[in-house]
């Protein structure tokens, strides 16, 4: 599958996206006061301090919200798609959005792991599906 409008990686996302690449699923943390924070970005909202690193955290949440997309992003794909928002276990105040991977619908505050989907081959993006699969 090629993307018609790849993600293009700023210099706060860049290194998650290589992560991601790698199947690795990590979010900021403040060297100063140990907030997690996604997306990435250069200053802590709670502290305004630059310092942070890359914490790996399970891929796993609850379905807050979701969409059924009816714009093709992709070419050749016309077919209507689910978008979830998934609020992250380790990180309740983070919610990341994915494509879903399941032939049901999700359910809200179900539980959910995410996925890597290889689109291209330096684009890897990071969808979700049920937990029980």
């Amino acid at each position: 599958m090629t993307l018609a409008y790849p993600p293009q990686p700023d210099r706060d996302s860049a290194p998650w996206w290589a992560r991601a690449g790698r199947r690795e699923f990590a979010v900021q943390e403040c060297d100063s006061c140990g907030t997690l924070r996604f997306p990435p970005r250069a200053f802590c909202a709670a502290c305004r301090r630059e310092a942070w690193h890359w914490r790996r955290i399970a891929p796993e949440g609850t379905v807050e919200s979701w969409i059924v997309n009816h714009q093709p992003f992709v070419p050749g794909r016309r077919d209507p798609y689910l978008v979830v928002m998934a609020r992250l276990t380790a990180v309740p105040g983070c919610l990341v959005h994915g494509n879903w991977r399941a032939a049901r619908p999700p359910k809200h505050l179900e539980p959910v792991v995410a996925v890597f989907t290889e689109v291209e081959a330096e684009v890897t993006l990071v969808d979700w599906t049920p937990a029980d699969v």
